[in-house]
């Protein structure tokens, strides 16, 4: 016995040209796969096979989890229940039973040269796959094999790829036997079929396209540093010149067109405009709305927001149809754009102003002057007038240094007593998780932000949630998930 399966694993070694490793794990997954038939549940069994003898032994194994925590009896048992069998055994290890070997003949060489040449295969894709990722070659060209479903299998050299129905641009339709041009989106090893997964609307795919027709982008003369796409409709990219002789935006537009009119007949018609890029974020914005003119603009750093000021003449050109040129500006630039008129802008400002008057009136107990002076000097929160040096402060001609200096400690005290009154809002709803051994303020904090608030929903959670929200020791938060799960087993 042991010495037909050393002649066997000689053989396919030889006539596979693959190591001896690979055929023995072959051979002891089909052996352990015919095993695994004598039982009606999901058993977990391993063979494994002397490479030296060709004797091999099969055993069932259980991995030793919490007590309470057994889900899957058939694969699992509970760290009491093993420690009366093995009392060194630790969680997470296995208890082993050996079963009576299943009789090689019985299973027969072809089953174990399938499950053999099944693994060459894959060893094969994989290595075919690692060569063409080397190259770096993100732009894919090929030509349509089949269509299975809407998507497209592509075949590019030795490489089999997927372009999904929704990674294709609308309206476009492509047919067996086209060749195509795709972004290389994303890998799927898990995929049994093809692995490289392609779109043709990924605002990439644009500046790949851009990079084959202009060479100064190659060269390093010219970048694009942003794109946003409409697939189909519309897009804009944002370039930069590196070199000042250089002018990106004819560059990329090309003789007569020619460089852009490449690019938009690959795209089914997709219109791109170039806007000149800029690291001053206001003029980028005002580069991306353009050919709109924008009256004002207002900047919230701490939102990330501007407000854009336009006439009434310019509305829709800013705006765009349905909305497209706005949200194009916004996607390029980064920056959340909130287009309205001069009137809905005053509006806006006289709304937030009425907001900001009323807290510092009673924030600071101040009357309905004082209050104005400090919205009209732009102050726009308790923390700026806690906070913000002194000196600027004086220079408000309105405000004498007694004046400033007691707004200033009415701030800090306004302040103080909101933080109190959240630490101890805080203190009473977390009074729950705070109870529970290894809980600390900073962790209950964490997991009341993603609400989780009482013991009873940390208690339903799983190890690898836990760590994730609060980024802790796997351990750790293993200990802590059983304390709060303390009173199931009560």
């Amino acid at each position: 016995m042991s010495r037909e399966v050393l002649l066997l694993v000689d053989a396919l070694a030889r006539e596979k040209n693959v190591e001896k490793g690979i055929v023995f794990t072959a051979l002891e997954l089909a052996l352990a796969s015919a095993t695994k038939k004598r039982f009606r549940d999901d058993a977990d069994v391993r063979v494994s096979i002397d490479q030296q003898t060709g004797d091999y032994q099969s055993l069932r194994r259980w991995q030793v989890v919490d007590d309470g925590a057994v889900e899957d009896p058939a694969r699992q048992i509970a760290l009491s229940e093993a420690r009366a069998r093995d009392p060194g055994i630790a969680l997470e290890d296995y208890i082993e039973e050996a079963l009576e070997p299943v009789e090689f003949g019985r299973i027969g060489a072809q089953a174990a040269k399938q499950v053999i040449f099944q693994k060459i295969r894959d060893a094969e894709r994989e290595q075919i796959l690692n060569d063409f990722l080397e190259r770096k070659e993100y732009m894919v060209t090929g030509s349509i094999k089949r269509m299975e479903r809407g998507n497209a299998i592509i075949e590019s050299g030795r490489v089999e790829a997927i372009l999904p129905r929704d990674q294709m641009i609308p309206k476009e339709n492509l047919r067996v036997g086209d060749r195509v041009r795709a972004y290389l989106y994303k890998i799927d090893r898990a995929a049994r079929g093809a692995q490289l997964v392609l779109s043709r609307i990924a605002p990439e795919f644009l500046v790949k396209l851009f990079e084959l027709e202009v060479p100064e982008i190659e060269e390093g003369l010219l970048e694009i540093r942003m794109a946003a796409r409409d697939p189909g409709s519309r897009a804009k990219i944002a370039v930069k010149s590196n070199d000042p002789r250089v002018d990106p935006i004819g560059t990329c537009v090309g003789m007569r067109g020619s460089r852009v009119q490449a690019v938009t007949g690959e795209l089914a018609g997709e219109r791109v405009d170039i806007i000149l890029w800029s690291e001053d974020p206001a003029t980028f914005v005002i580069n991306a709305l353009a050919p709109a003119e924008i009256s004002s603009i207002l900047m919230d750093e701490e939102k990330h927001s501007m407000d854009i000021v336009v006439d009434e003449d310019n509305l829709a050109q800013a705006i765009g149809r349905g909305g497209q040129n706005v949200r194009l500006a916004s996607e390029l630039t980064g920056w959340e754009l909130n287009i309205m008129t001069m009137e809905e802008s005053q509006d806006k400002n006289e709304k937030e102003s009425s907001v900001t008057r009323q807290l510092f009136m009673e924030k600071l107990n101040v009357d309905e002057e004082v209050a104005d002076i400090l919205v009209q000097e732009g102050f726009i929160s308790l923390e700026q007038v806690a906070y913000v040096p002194i000196e600027e402060m004086l220079e408000i001609e309105s405000l004498d240094e007694q004046t400033v200096n007691e707004l200033r400690n009415r701030a800090h005290n306004a302040i103080l007593t909101a933080e109190i009154l959240d630490e101890e809002q805080f203190e009473q709803a977390a009074k729950e998780l705070l109870s529970l051994t290894g809980m600390t303020t900073e962790i209950a904090r964490k997991l009341m932000a993603r609400d989780v608030k009482t013991q009873e929903e940390l208690a339903d959670l799983a190890v690898d949630d836990l760590v994730e929200m609060v980024e802790m020791d796997a351990e750790d938060a293993k200990q802590l998930i059983m304390a709060a799960r303390a009173p199931w087993f009560a």
